[in-house]
């Protein structure tokens, strides 16, 4: 008798495991349809990302062998670790992240300017040009309101605080340099997209037109309004919006003018592209870095501290904007640690760091600059 009850408990112990699972998967399918997610690149886009160099075995490559995972750690491990490891004490930051808000609609058109906006978002303003890139002004940066929440005060921007956009900039699709609200929100305001192969698939599907898309590969040079120009420019990184990765190109750019150049970094572990690029295109008045976000299991794909005074050289900058920052929690180190080691290396190495508060006017002509190191009270 006992054994017949074991049986049916058993029985129902598995019904009731493969009507979770079935539920957890039914579930998953439907989430994987919201529009945020984006989508795969199909048709002629397809075939001419298949035709790129930069493309083999179904996705696109990085100029060197670049691993998930640094030697010695285990995605297991790096999982768990992140999940459910000791995070510091300062992940976050006690009170709201200080800030100006700018009115952006106000500035001069003659006025060349870089405003932060948190994290890897920033406005630029050049020779009566103006670009917006990587903007993500929700509250979290992920597809789901339950993860990685924005700090308080970093938020404060909005689409509608902005004027109309000639170019908007995305150097990759990960969700904290492409928001499907934000550009979905913005775009009524934007001329043109200036993004990498494959990522014009997400922005067809949440209504671009094809006319506006100039969607291009590294060592690709655009001729943009006012005789600027723009590159296409190698990174170390990878990406993906579901569970297949690299099937978009990632990139930095190249930004100049007849009397700047500025360098846009995106996301990007260190390798030999950082002197290829300063040697071809150097030097830079400028180059707005990833400083943060970190982790030695990652050190392929992004850029440490000790990274750092390795890549400003090699790219021959005499400005270095950190951003990367002071919105998200997306590592376990402390939220103000990232500034605090570029401004130190910054004062050993010689080198001009450049850390205004989100919303601050950085004005490009000037040479000489005194920003607060605002993260300290």
């Amino acid at each position: 008798m006992k054994k017949i009850n074991k049986q049916k408990f058993l029985k129902r112990m598995l019904y009731i495991l493969l009507s979770i699972i079935l539920l957890l998967s039914i579930v998953t399918f439907f989430v994987l349809q919201k529009d945020d997610f984006g989508a795969e690149p199909s048709g002629k886009r397809l075939e001419r990302m298949q035709q790129s160099k930069l493309y083999k075995d179904g996705q696109f490559q990085n100029i060197h062998h670049t691993p998930a995972i640094t030697e010695g750690y285990s995605m297991t491990k790096v999982s768990m670790d992140f999940l459910f490891g000791k995070s510091d004490s300062k992940l976050k930051p006690k009170d709201s992240i200080p800030h100006l808000q700018t009115d952006l609609k106000k500035i001069p058109k003659s006025e060349n300017v870089f405003i932060w906006l948190g994290h890897s978002s920033y406005y630029i303003q050049l020779d009566g040009v103006n670009f917006l890139i990587d903007p993500v002004f929700s509250k979290y940066g992920s597809p789901l309101p339950i993860f990685n929440k924005a700090f308080e005060g970093s938020d404060t921007y909005q689409p509608k605080d902005f004027p109309a956009i000639d170019y908007l900039i995305i150097t990759h699709d990960h969700y904290d340099h492409l928001d499907y609200k934000t550009v979905k929100e913005l775009r009524t305001k934007v001329d043109k997209v200036i993004l990498p192969l494959g990522v014009g698939a997400h922005f067809e599907k949440w209504n671009y037109k094809p006319e506006q898309l100039i969607e291009e590969e590294w060592n690709t040079e655009v001729e943009l309004k006012n005789g600027l120009k723009i590159i296409y420019t190698p990174a170390r990184h990878f990406s993906g919006r579901k569970f297949k990765r690299n099937t978009t190109l990632w990139t930095s750019y190249v930004l100049t003018s007849p009397t700047q150049k500025i360098f846009l970094g995106g996301d990007s572990g260190y390798d030999t592209h950082f002197k290829e690029i300063g040697d071809k295109y150097g030097p830079f008045d400028f180059a707005i870095l990833e400083n943060g976000q970190y982790n030695d299991a990652w050190k392929y794909i992004h850029a440490l501290p000790e990274d750092l005074p390795k890549i400003i050289t090699d790219l021959k900058v005499k400005h270095i904007v950190p951003v990367h920052s002071g919105k998200f929690a997306l590592a376990r180190h402390a939220w103000d640690e990232p500034l605090n080691k570029i401004i130190a290396n910054g004062k050993k190495e010689n080198f001009d760091i450049l850390t205004p508060m989100i919303g601050e006017p950085l004005l490009l002509k000037d040479s000489v600059f005194n920003f607060k190191e605002w993260w300290h009270k």
